[in-house]
Parts: structure tokens; sequence; C-alpha cells
């Protein structure tokens, strides 16, 4: 009887020990709901509501059974306070479009692109007109033009003119004040170059000094600088110099968690290090006679990872596995057993509480997620070698992140499975240790740590000859429409569901639950409907006409000087995002580059079957002239070309392509760029009809003609600019002119993009106008 009631004590003890174990993950999963559920809400809770739900949250614990209600509503007053917090930090919105004196550090390594050069400022002192003004924290600006050496870490007196952070407001595509709000930025502008900057000095520690070194050595002592921009960001984690075709490989492969400095390169170095510290208390075994080797090996390998995180910038991923790390060594120090599923929830929890607003990063969540797959995949020992292990993890952790990558990309790569089981061992276990050993010794040992950078390149070519040819494979990237909250939550539990053990049974149903995410059914117009989307590029135009069963893009935005192409980053993944699976059509205007720019991007990720153009020389050798006179049927909706005629004369913009899309009583007029010069044509060509009109030259004030307005019957103008235009569009006389109309005037510098529906005998309906439609609390 004796050794069954203690067989039953330590019984209850274990189980009690097992659901401590359990409780920390979960509760963590809980706060994280919570505060998961504010960047859904279009507003924020006040910040007095958001301390009394604190109070209520502390109330509630004392009863076990609501600390289940009390841990969500934690992590949503905690996120929601400093989000508010972080939001009232912004530019005051009167100081918008002035000059502002400030006194600022450099606080990141500079990035030159094109014709300027992008500096992430830390404002320490900001004056207008010699008073001071609101303004602290981060700012991102950038130089135009040559500027001189520019030191890190180093202090300047400069003058810039800023905004407050704004992005494009389009379905798909990265959402930049979302962006802006997790990483602090304040403000966005350009430097005022007719006041000089002045640099002030350096401050007395710089850690990006020393990255800086070590980037400039690598580039010497690599030739081949595509190889030279990929040992950058393995070594220091500085990604200037990976281009589109870097990332288009990465992205295709799904390798870009290893092109950087990533949580598992610091966890490999960190085992690294404790080894070598297990091999210097075997050689001198008398040090193991005060403390336990386990103890002297956590201090070895909690430094290495600091230093390697260091090198990172202290970037997230690596942040995230050195605090695991930490939370591990501390357990090791006091000589206390911490489970891997305990020490990644206090990791996280420890982030979280610093960093609430880090929920916001897409990498926050696939960075965990990723681990806690690992754990579980791993999570029973095995007898096979640990290569045999790959695979599984690998199918584990692709399928698990699945619907998150889908929720925040909207894109997977198809090959990235097979592509992580060559490249996670070969990077990960060879070519970065060759690199942070050449990069750790190359500025003080340059005769040492340049052949090794030149072995590492070596190592790493064959790599990256094997990930582009996996790029280039058929269907390597596949594209995913616009799903809503419920098909995201479907698809985890889906997920969920089928990396159950083996013994669940009819674990294949799981697959059921992927269906509504990863193959939605995006709503088509009727047959004779047709839908336009006004694409939200900025200062420039995109417009997608849509039919049953065809797409027509006209005009696809800007490529700017520094390489940003609003073809690739904003019109692209509108299309995919709006269910745009080919192009039936691509009509560019006209060549200028607000128009053509981002044509490149287009033809090369939605091919066109057809193509009409402005100017023959946009996509020399290829498509046919837009011509007066063109006219086809896509699903009973008609397509009519009304300018240029065969022998036009006049400017460029006076060339580009007007098109009439039609459908019994519903007309839409694009017209490019056209100047109140060829006006008066176009508008006998319209015909006197109701019809939608979309603005001459984004309102510019040589178009837009009373002689145009007068003629037209306009039901509904669109307006495609950028937030305060630096061109002043639309402006004042023509906003003037169209309000004496009556008619209503639309601009996606306010209302993001704009989607219309039309039917054949019914006036037009708005979809959509997405700033407004799609607003979250960080939207301006």
């Amino acid at each position: 009887m004796h050794r069954i009631s203690v067989a039953l004590v330590r019984l209850r003890e274990c189980s009690a020990c097992r659901l401590r174990h359990a409780f920390a993950p979960l509760a963590l999963v809980l706060v994280l709901a919570g505060a998961a559920v504010l960047p859904l809400l279009p507003r924020l809770p006040s910040p007095a509501v958001c301390v009394v739900t604190f109070v209520v949250s502390l109330v509630l614990w004392r009863w076990p059974l609501l600390r289940w209600i009390a841990l969500p509503l934690v992590g949503a007053a905690w996120c929601g306070w400093w989000a508010d917090l972080a939001l009232q930090r912004r530019l005051p919105q009167q100081l918008e479009g002035a000059d502002l004196d400030l006194q600022v550090q450099l606080a990141e390594l500079p990035d030159r692109r094109g014709d300027s050069t992008r500096l992430d400022l830390d404002v320490e002192h900001a004056m207008l007109d010699g008073r001071p003004v609101a303004l602290s924290g981060r700012i991102r600006v950038a130089w135009y033009g040559e500027t001189p050496p520019l030191r890190p870490c180093s202090r300047w007196q400069l003058r810039a003119r800023l905004k407050r952070p704004r992005g494009a407001s389009n379905p798909g595509g990265v959402d930049m004040e979302r962006h802006a709000l997790q990483l602090g930025i304040r403000a966005t502008g350009y430097l005022r170059t007719e006041v000089t900057p002045r640099e002030l000095g350096l401050a007395r520690f710089c850690l990006d000094a020393w990255r800086e070194r070590i980037a400039h050595a690598i580039e010497r002592s690599v030739a081949d600088t595509r190889l030279a921009a990929l040992l950058r960001a393995l070594a220091v984690g500085d990604q200037r110099g990976l281009d589109d075709a870097h990332w288009q490989v990465l992205r295709a492969t799904g390798v870009g968690h290893l092109i950087a400095i990533s949580g598992f390169h610091v966890g490999m170095l960190a085992l690294a290090a404790a080894a070598c510290a297990r091999w210097l208390w075997r050689c001198c075994p008398r040090l193991v006679l005060r403390w336990p080797g386990a103890v002297l090996e956590a201090p070895f390998a909690l430094l290495a990872a600091s230093v390697y995180t260091a090198l990172a910038g202290f970037g997230l991923a690596t942040l995230r596995t050195l605090l695991m790390l930490a939370v591990f060594a501390l357990a090791q120090l006091l000589r206390r057993h911490l489970p891997v599923t305990q020490s990644l929830a206090l990791a996280l929890l420890v982030l979280f509480a610093a960093d609430p607003l880090a929920i916001l990063s897409p990498g926050f969540w696939l960075s965990f997620a990723g681990v806690a797959l690992l754990v579980y995949a791993l999570r029973e020992p095995r007898r096979r070698a640990w290569w045999r292990e790959l695979a599984p993890a690998q199918i584990a952790m692709s399928l698990g992140l699945l619907p998150l990558t889908v929720w925040f990309f909207a894109q997977s790569s198809l090959v990235g499975p097979i592509a992580n089981l060559v490249a996670v061992p070969w990077i990960s276990l060879v070519v970065v240790p060759v690199t942070l050993a050449g990069a750790l010794i190359v500025v003080p040992l340059p005769h040492i740590g340049a052949p090794l950078l030149w072995l590492a390149a070596n190592l790493l070519d064959p790599q990256w000859a094997l990930l582009r040819w996996q790029a280039s494979w058929p269907l390597a990237q596949w594209y995913f429409a616009e799903t809503s909250v419920l098909a995201f939550g479907a698809a985890a539990l889906g997920v969920a569901w089928l990396l159950l053990p083996r013994a669940v049974p009819l674990r294949g149903l799981g697959l059921l639950l992927l269906l509504p995410q990863l193959w939605p059914s995006p709503r088509s117009p009727a047959p004779g409907d047709f839908e336009l989307s006004v694409i939200d590029v900025g200062q420039g135009l995109s417009v997608l006409v849509r039919t049953q069963r065809h797409a027509l893009l006209y005009d696809a935005g800007a490529r700017f000087p520094s390489g940003f192409d609003l073809g690739e980053a904003v019109v692209v993944p509108s299309l995919h995002a709006l269910g745009v699976r080919t192009l039936d059509g691509l009509i560019v205007s006209h060549a200028d580059n607000d128009h053509a720019g981002g044509v490149d991007a287009i033809l090369r990720q939605l091919p066109p079957k057809a193509l009409w153009l402005g100017d023959p020389g946009i996509v020399p050798g290829r498509g046919r002239p837009c011509r007066a006179g063109q006219r086809w049927i896509w699903d009973t909706v008609e397509f009519h070309m009304l300018h240029p005629a065969d022998k036009t004369s006049g400017s460029e913009n006076d060339q580009s392509c007007v098109l009439l899309v039609q459908s019994g009583t519903a007309r839409v007029l694009l017209t490019g760029d056209i100047s109140a010069r060829v006006e008066p044509a176009v508008a006998v060509a319209a015909g006197h009809e109701p019809l939608v009109l979309v603005v001459p030259h984004h309102g510019s004030k040589t178009s837009s003609s009373a002689a145009l307005l007068d003629s037209l019957t306009v039901q509904q103008a669109l307006v495609s600019a950028a937030y305060r235009s630096r061109f002043g569009h639309p402006h004042a006389e023509v906003v003037a002119r169209y309000h004496e109309r009556g008619i209503t005037l639309v601009n996606t510098a306010t209302a993001g993009c704009i989607r219309l529906r039309f039917s054949p005998r019914a006036p037009p309906q708005t979809i959509e106008h997405c700033r407004r439609d799609r607003v979250r609390y960080w939207t301006e």
C-alpha cells in the first residue's frame, strides 16, 4: 500500500509538472490571440479603455477559471495602449509639407539606389522657423543626387520636408503604413538641399560602423558582385546589395529566410560555441570542480549568439533566437530543467512585452511558428540519422506555415520544400561558418579573412546556381486571390488537423479546410457587365477592366531610378489579389514613365495575349500601335480606340491611347495624358451619352478643359494622383471646373483604389474605395 501511495503521489506531481509546462505555451497563445484581434479593427480603443481592460484582467486573474478570459484581455490592452502611443508620435498633420530644420543621427546603414540614398534617421531636435516642434524618434528620408561620405552613426544638421507615413491602398501588396508603424517610423520625406547638410560628429559607440567595414571588406574580397551581395547578407545582415533578380529567386524557391542572418544560423553558432567550451573544460578538468560543464557552456553559447545577433542589427528572427538562448542559459545557470516549448514561450513573451507592435510584422508570426513546428515535428526522439529527419521536418514546416504565408504574401513557393532540403544544411552548416569566420577576421587580418571569404563564395556559387534553376521551373511560384479571415482560420484549423499524430483517423479531411484559402472563387462580372479598378499607384496610372472571362490592363504605373517598380510592387500583386490569372490585353497609353515604367514587370509576370502601344519604342518589336477605329468585343462588352488618328501630330502626351469601354448605356473613357488641344476631337468621338471619365493627365491644368466637360455627360470623374503630389495634381482650377458642373471627383490619393461595377442598363455602382472600406487603425 505504501508503494502504491508513493506511486500515486509521483504521478500527481508528474501530471502537475506537465500541466505547468503546457500552461505557458497555451497562455501565450491566448495573450497573442487577444493582441491579434486589434489589426482587424478600423480604430483603436482609447487609452482609458485599454487601462480599464488591463485592470479588469488583473481582477479576473484571482479566479483560475476566468484566467482564460483574462489572458486575451491582457494581450489586447497592452498592444492597444502601445499602438495608440505610437500613432500619437507620428508627425503632426500641421507639419506636413513644412521645411523642418533637424538635428539627427544616422540610425541604419545608408542605402544608395539609383539617383537617391535612403536614410533612416533618429531625430534629436526639430525646429520650424526657429521654433522647436514636437517631433522625435525614427524618420525615413531620401537624399537625391550626390552625397558626401555618410559615416554610420554620424550626427547631422539638415533640412527636410516630411509627411506622415503613407502608402498605396490596394488589394494585395505591402501595407506601407502598417510597416512604418511596426518599425516605429514617424515620418517620411526628402532632404532640402538649398541648405547644405552639415555633419556634427560621430556617436561614441557605433555597431553599424563595424558592420559597414565588414561589408566593404567582403566587396573587396569577392569579385563576383552577385555573390558578394549574398555573403554580405549572410555575414552582417546587409541586404542593400540584393537586387530584383536576387529576390525573385529567393521568393520562387522559398529560401529567403536563409539568405540573411536567420535564427537557425544563430542557433548553430551557439551550439558551436558550446562545443568549444566543452572542449575547453575537457582539456582543463579542474574547471568542472567548481562549476558543472553545462554551466560553463551556457555563457559561451550566449556570447557567440549575442555577437552574431549584433552583426544582424538585432533583426527580429535573430532576436527571437537570442532570447530563447538567454532563457536556456539562465535555466542552466540556475540548474533548472526547462522544456523547449517553455523557453520558446518565454522568449516570445519577453519580445511581445518589450515591443507589442512586433505582431504587425509577418516575420514575427512566421519565425515563432516555424520554430514551434520544428519542435513539434522532432518532438519524439528517433533512432534515425539526423539527415533523415530533414524531410519530415521540412514537410511539416512547409505545410504548417502555408496559411500564414498565403495570408501575408498571397503567394507560395511550390518548389520550396525541395529547395530547402538541400539549401538548409548546405548554407547553414557549410557556407555560413566559413563566411562568418572570414567576416570576423577580414578587417584585422585581411590576408587570412579574404581567402576564407573567397572560399565561402565558391561554396555558395553552386547552391545559388541550383536555386536559380529551380526558380525557373514552371509553376515554381504560385499566387493566390484575396481571401477572408474566416478562410485563413479554416486553413489554420485544417493544417492543425493534418499535422495530428498518425493514429488520428480521417486526417486527410483537413485538406478540405484548406480549399477556401488556397482555391478561392473571386466573383466575376455577369455576362454583359464589366468592372473597372483604378489601382492606387501614386503619381501615375494603372487601370484594370474585367469582363466575365477577360481582363485588360491600361498602363502599368512608374518605375523609379532607385529601382522601385510600382508594376512589380503594386500592380501585379493587385491583379493577383483580384483573381486575375492571365491578361488578355495590355494597353500602354504613351511612353511617360508614370504610365509605362512598370511594363517590364507586367510582361514578365503576366504576359498579355495582346499588346497595344501609344509609342512603339516602349516595347521594341512587340505589340501594335493604338489607332482610332480599332474595335473588339469581349463577353458582349465593346472596346473602341478613339485616339490617336494615323497622322496625329503634337506632344507625346497627345499621342496617348484613348479607349472607350461600353456595354449598353454603361460607358467608361480612359484618356491617358491628352491635353486640351486634342480633347475636343476626343469628346466628339466619345459622344454625348453619360459616362465615367478617368481624368486626363491626373488633373493637370493643361487638361480637363471646359470644352471637354461641356461636350461630355460625365457621371463621375476618377483621378489617379499621388498624396501631396509635387506636381500639384489635381490642380485647384481643374477641381473647381468639375465642381462647377456638379461632377463628383474621386481621387486615389484620398480614396485609394477605386472599383466600380457597370451593367448595361444601370448606373455605375461603387464596389469599394480601398482607403475607406479597408481601413485599419493605422490607416491615414
